[in-house]
């Protein structure tokens, strides 16, 4: 874990390129420094320096700074010489460096040598480098302003953790407006050295950041991202909007589970997994943020909503009920006190309808009352501005109510000026506002989401299956690699799957009809009659696939059937020879599949299978790594095929727990063998007692 202590609260800060020149780089850093409130020494660096830089001794090189307190550079000079000036750094011994600098490895060609070049330097060093190409850094409780943003955020407990420089900007700039409070701003850049896993990893500990939100728009280092969000996400939330695709190799897939694959799934699964909560836009990133920097987390999904408009209620329940939380369904006695504080023209049923002229009073009794439940665990209160509607009043009532119970407040105010007051009332005492009862319900919604994240259990479901023969599969894929084939035919994938215990058909390769009529009989009939190549995609577009075959005459006259058409169809390739497996009786249908992840590994995808599978499109995808039981339970569950395995409509329900141990196995499989590209089994048949792996694609 990097220390980057000296990145947020140094001692000492060098700016290598101040300058003061108005509208320079280097003169906005140094200016930034010099009003923000930063309390420590600044070292404006400037080759040509010749006494001061906007009222601080400036110095031709870090070098010749008279003590030992810089922790941090920032260097705002042009590409070419920043990194004769890291290597000053690293014999100064300055330890954080932020590279503000443009001209590196997103320009490629020149820039790219250049960033190589400053890695090594870095490395050599042990410094700690932010960057290049980027915003630079803020910490508003330091404070600190080590950037060229012109407006410094106001103290909060969000941290904002961003690839791009402009978004950086963009959002200090609007959340002043919106009076939201940062922690920590860090514009990571071309990511060089600092990663958003660095800053995420030290901002777990920081005791002034509640909740982490991020822009990225790429991971690197995927198995470590796992590790640290897995940590990170136990201690405070961890928000990330990722824009762009997935490394998957998702554009040129053969199997099923690619073609069923967005583009996104991968960072889906692996957000999933490690407990991060994916934003879909930036106004759900701050919305959420806003969400958790000023409420607790709600211990269930009841909410009570208050409304003074009716139809606003109508709106906020129906998102309620998208959002699987539930609208409560307040009891006789809670009603019976409502009664007694609302008009007899409202309503005393959930929404409750305090009417368009209540009073500050009647928001505050009904709120306490409301909050009193036991079995309510949030709410939702929601006005329009009417005529005689006082804002600040009904703010002020509402962060009393609050007060007396620990239970989540969402305030939707459906307007503009009217509400100006009011809502700087509320957010001062840490009530969130929005202003519309959708977005609201979005937020307790992700605060919900949050709440059984930490409850979730982290116990890997694979780490010790029985019945695995690792050294037996490993003889056949090296086998196979040895061949220079990049997939296995079906008889050499049974083996594999075999090894791993994964219940299939058996299926045996024949290079004659006499091989093949052998075969037949050990398994007894019926049986199918495949082509066996890894060049043949097709198989039964050619004839390349007979079914139902009762004999042994008829599995030799096949035979010879199916490698002529093989020949006529594909001259110039030259068949295995054809396999032959027992034909199992029909089952459920469901697809077990596997798509490997550039950064995170197996994403193992189950759902409906046969053939309608792509047309249907009835799949959920997790990733491999660390997936538990409870992960299995809810990717079964969240698949329409589940209702046909608990038995559907008088059909016997299937042995769901043999479809467990498929899925563990063939995650087990997948992970030990980082070679397996794509792997798809469709469909397997699920039985009462048992399952059947039929059609098995494995490629490397």
């Amino acid at each position: 874990m990097k220390d980057l202590t000296g990145l947020f609260n140094p001692r000492g800060v060098a700016v290598i390129g101040a300058s003061s020149q108005e509208g320079k780089l280097g003169y906005i850093v140094t200016d930034n420094l010099r009003t923000c409130g930063y309390k420590g020494n600044v070292y404006p660096i400037n080759i040509k320096a010749d006494g001061d830089i906007l009222g601080f001794p400036a110095y031709k090189s870090v070098l010749d700074i008279p003590t030992d307190d810089c922790d941090l550079a920032v260097i705002a000079i042009p590409s070419r010489f920043a990194n004769a000036s890291l290597e000053e750094c690293g014999q100064k011994g300055i330890k954080n460096v932020i590279v503000l600098t443009a001209g590196f490895n997103e320009v490629g060609g020149e820039g790219t040598k250049l960033e190589e070049e400053l890695q090594e330097i870095a490395k050599k060093y042990d410094i700690n480098v932010q960057g290049p190409n980027c915003l630079g850094s803020l910490d508003a409780h330091t404070p600190l302003n080590a950037s060229f943003a012109q407006i410094m955020p106001k103290p909060g407990n969000i941290a904002f953790v961003s690839q791009s420089g402009a978004m950086t900007v963009a959002i200090i700039d609007w959340s002043v407006s919106e009076g939201i409070g940062f922690s920590k701003v860090v514009s990571l850049g071309n990511k060089a050295d600092i990663s958003e896993i660095d800053v995420i990893e030290e901002l777990a500990d920081d005791d002034k950041t509640d909740v982490i939100l991020g822009y990225l728009e790429g991971i690197s280092e995927g198995e470590r991202f796992l590790e640290v969000m897995k940590k990170v996400t136990q201690k405070k939330p961890v928000i990330l909007l990722k824009s762009g695709s997935s490394q998957a190799g998702a554009k040129a897939v053969s199997s099923h589970t690619g073609a069923l694959a967005g583009n996104d799934f991968a960072f889906d699964a692996a957000f999933e997994n490690c407990g991060v909560m994916r934003a879909k836009s930036m106004q759900d990133l701050f919305d959420l943020g806003t969400a958790f920097s000023k409420s607790e987390l709600p211990h269930g999904r009841n909410i009570a909503v208050i409304t003074n408009a009716g139809g606003g209620g109508v709106l906020t329940a129906d998102k309620i009920e998208d959002e699987e939380l539930v609208l409560a369904e307040l009891t006789d006695e809670t009603m019976a006190k409502l009664r007694e504080v609302i008009p007899e023209e409202g309503s005393v049923y959930n929404p409750i309808d305090v009417l368009g002229d209540a009073s500050p009073e009647g928001y505050e009794k009904t709120l306490e009352i409301v909050l009193a439940e036991d079995y309510i665990d949030s709410a939702i209160i929601m006005a329009c501005p009417t005529a005689s509607y006082k804002p600040k009043e009904v703010g002020e009532a509402i962060v009393e109510a609050k007060n007396k119970f620990n239970k989540p407040i969402m305030v939707v105010n459906m307007g503009g000026p009217t509400f100006v007051e009011e809502n700087k009332v509320l957010r001062e005492n840490n009530i969130p506002t929005f202003v519309f009862p959708e977005t609201a319900v979005k937020a307790l919604k992700g605060m919900e989401v949050y709440s059984e994240i930490k409850e979730k259990s982290k116990e890997s479901a694979v780490d010790n299956l029985d019945g695995i023969d690792k050294e037996e599969a490993t003889k056949i894929i090296e086998s196979v690699k040895e061949s220079g084939k990049d997939a296995l035919i079906g008889s050499e994938a049974y083996q594999v799957a075999k090894a791993y215990g994964i219940s299939a058909a058996p299926i045996v390769l024949a290079t004659t009809k006499e091989e093949a009529g052998q075969a037949a009989d050990d398994m007894q009939y019926p049986v199918v009659l495949k082509i066996a190549s890894d060049k043949i995609l097709h198989k039964t577009d050619i004839g390349g696939v007979q079914v139902n075959i009762n004999s042994r005459e008829e599995v030799e006259e096949k035979f010879e059937e199916i490698i002529a058409r093989a020949k006529e169809a594909h001259p110039d390739i030259v068949p295995d020879g054809v396999e032959v497996q027992k034909m199992m009786p029909k089952g459920q249908e469901v697809l077990i599949g596997m798509l490997r992840d550039a950064q995170f590994g197996p994403i193992i995808g189950f759902g409906m299978g046969g053939i309608y599978v792509n047309l249907i499109n009835d799949v959920n995808f997790k990733l491999g790594a660390g997936i538990t039981d409870e992960a299995i339970e809810e990717q079964i569950n969240s698949t329409k095929v589940s209702k046909l395995l608990e038995g559907y409509r008088g059909d016997a329900p299937c042995d769901i727990e043999a479809v467990k141990d498929t899925l563990k196995r063939v995650t087990r499989l997948t992970l030990d063998f980082p070679e397996i590209k794509e792997l798809d089994i469709n469909p397997v048949f699920c039985y009462e007692e048992g399952s059947s792996a039929l059609d098995i694609k494995i490629k490397l």
